[in-house]
């Protein structure tokens, strides 16, 4: 009996075990990633300048949201650029996780290339050995919009004024900003290498170019190669992943979906575990009642040896 208990109990831990585990946090959701076309030798002086930069800037973020590193070598084309960057909000502990994750899916997503870039939620890391620190790039990376929601002039109106806010300078270096109106929130960053008029000019050409590639959208976010805005209304906001231009609304959902699946399939197999074994056990017991019936009928059986003497 205390041995099905025993088996029960574990098999309630494993099954709330598989329901509950938690989902990968926000800040460490993808948005998109590239690497170079150049490989270096694995165990090159390459090799373990990657190591140490990656190493570097994850240890750095515990410390603060931005910092750039540069390896040098006595080869120049060994010399190493990178830098990190978390969003303004978050604290050093999120941005230090976030990093960490970062620099974790790099080695996966760009093993042995001579350069990588990754951006998540809450964080921006990049390397290469050519340098791009100081250096203003506008390219377009990335650009997602949600649904349309019509020309619905108060919405726009509120859209304009935040993303003209976020496109303000007041002479300050602000590389995050924050900013509302109505139902519309919105935030932009600029990568910190950047100088001040670098980063109102990065700012400004991200916000012109949203408002035309999303138009009277729900949500919006469009990235640069070196800082992006992001608008949204509320109760639509986006959900992270690669793509151009394509609602992902419905990942999680597949992802919470295919959790439950998972969940209540490893409980079905544990559950048919758990009555093989029973089923098992109590055949031996039967088989035990029964061997013990016998040996008692033969023990009360008239023993004609004994008897007759």
């Amino acid at each position: 009996m205390s041995r099905i208990l025993t088996i029960t109990t574990l098999i309630s831990l494993l099954t709330i075990t598989v329901l509950t585990t938690p989902a990968t946090s926000a800040t460490d959701s993808f948005v998109f990633g590239g690497c170079s076309q150049l490989k270096y030798t694995p165990g090159s002086p390459y090799d373990s300048n990657v190591n140490l930069l990656l190493t570097s800037l994850v240890r750095s973020a515990t410390f603060t949201t931005y910092s750039n590193f540069t390896i040098k070598s006595p080869t120049p084309q060994d010399t190493l650029y990178g830098l990190f960057q978390c969003r303004g909000d978050l604290s050093n502990g999120d941005c230090a996780s976030c990093v960490a994750r970062a620099e974790s899916q790099l080695g996966t997503l760009c093993p042995d290339s001579s350069g990588g870039a990754l951006q998540l939620e809450g964080c921006f890391v990049k390397y290469d050995n050519t340098t791009f620190l100081g250096v203003e790039d506008k390219t377009e990376v990335l650009h997602k919009c949600g649904p349309l929601i019509g020309y619905d002039s108060d919405q726009l109106n509120s859209r304009d004024v935040v993303l003209g806010y976020l496109g303000t300078s007041d002479g300050s270096y602000r590389p995050f900003r924050v900013g509302g109106s109505g139902d519309v929130s919105s935030v932009a960053q600029c990568v910190q290498d950047l100088s001040a008029s670098e980063c109102q000019d990065c700012l400004s050409e991200a916000i012109g170019r949203l408002k035309t590639v999303c138009g009277p959208a729900v949500w919006g976010d469009l990235y640069l190669a070196k800082c992006y805005v992001r608008f949204s209304t509320a109760g639509a906001s986006s959900h992270g992943g690669n793509g151009n231009g394509n609602d992902n609304s419905g990942n999680d959902e597949v992802e919470k979906t295919l959790a439950i699946l998972i969940g209540l399939i490893a409980a079905v197999a544990l559950l048919v575990v758990f009555l093989s074994f029973l089923r098992k056990s109590c055949e031996r017991d039967r088989v035990a009642v029964k061997m013990r019936d016998e040996a008692t009928e033969a023990c009360l059986e008239p023993n004609n040896t004994i008897l007759n003497i």
